[in-house]
């Protein structure tokens, strides 16, 4: 009589597994040390931004930290047979580490350099506050009925604007400056809502913002010009124009500030926005101005070259907003 074949616990029919190759355990171990890199990199460049800032980043940063410690502590230990399809999602896994990698380190923001630093401490005609969330310069005397909510440009820290907009806190506007959730205008759509709230003495608001900054503000002015109750009365564009034609819609007034050397929003782009903004918008030129010289955040890859110095050119800027935000108060 014939023996039976001992049993193997295993289904004749399934397919060995195996672990990983040893390519792909260097693989992990590569990624895993590239994604603590990539933090030490952000906090040693933008430590500033990043303790500053909205703490979107930072956290984004702690979890990347954590997830390539632990990845890397796992990659010690021996990999047991896995069949092919999670083999296939050791692959998938890489990609989207990768990824996740990449728009990490592209996060990164400019960091806000002097004078804007100095610009955010509070003296006996500013006081200047800051929250997770936003950056407030309020005038110590009684503030204007006409306040100022400003959207930072892409990735840029907020306190870089604080030298250009100190002027309007010292002409008597209360100014809000939004702390963008990764430094994205569209995440902080709501935080209009957020400073209105916060300042219910303010009658008029100018909403304000830099390039991508200014794209937002132009969306939030739209939809707030005609509110009965602290309207949207002006919009204040810094090398900015709105993503679609709002030239009928609008019906707050408009002041496009620009760069004769902007390399990013150029006077091409500048002057075509023309079209999309309301008949009696005004054109502000800085001569000699690059995309950078609107906030203190040093240079811009893809930025023209300036012909005036950045402090000409920021005094320039001021002053144009501060003849605007008046004149619509």
């Amino acid at each position: 009589m014939s023996e039976e074949p001992a049993a193997t616990g295993r289904s004749a029919d399934a397919a060995p597994g195996r672990g990983a190759t040893p390519w792909q355990v260097w693989l992990v171990r590569v990624l895993a040390v590239a994604g603590l890199g990539v933090v030490a990199w952000a906090c040693a460049t933008a430590w500033g931004a990043v303790v500053h800032g909205h703490p979107a980043y930072a956290v984004l940063l702690g979890v990347t930290a954590v997830g390539s410690a632990v990845v890397l502590w796992r990659s010690r230990r021996p990999t047991r047979p896995r069949s092919r399809a999670q083999g296939v999602l050791r692959v998938l896994a890489a990609v989207a580490a990768v990824a996740w990698l990449a728009a990490v380190a592209w996060l990164r923001p400019f960091v806000a350099v002097e004078p804007a630093l100095d610009a955010t401490e509070s003296d006996d005609v500013v006081t200047a506050t800051q929250t997770p969330t936003r950056i407030e310069l309020a005038p110590t005397g009684e503030p204007s009925g006409t306040a100022v909510f400003f959207q930072p440009g892409a990735k840029v820290e907020a306190r870089a604007y604080a030298a250009v907009l100190r002027p309007l806190a010292e002409a008597g506007h209360t100014v809000v400056i939004a702390q963008q959730p990764l430094g994205i205008g569209f995440l902080a759509t709501g935080a209009f809502d957020g400073a209105r709230d916060a300042h219910p003495e303010a009658e008029r608001w100018v909403l304000g913002g830099h390039s991508l900054g200014g794209v937002v503000a132009s969306t939030q002015a739209d939809a707030a010009d005609e509110d009965e109750v602290a309207p949207a009365a002006g919009l204040l564009l810094y090398a900015s124009y709105p993503a679609g034609d709002v030239s009928t819609s609008l019906t707050a007034a408009v002041e496009s500030v620009s760069g004769s050397q902007d390399g990013l929003s150029t006077p091409e782009a500048i002057e075509a926005s023309r079209a999309d903004l309301p008949p009696g918008a005004g054109f502000t030129v800085v001569d000699g101005a690059v995309h950078a010289f609107f906030g203190d955040y040093g240079v811009q890859p893809g930025d023209g070259t300036p012909t005036i110095s950045h402090d000409d050119a920021r005094e320039q800027i001021a002053a144009a907003s501060v003849a605007f935000v008046d004149r619509v108060g």
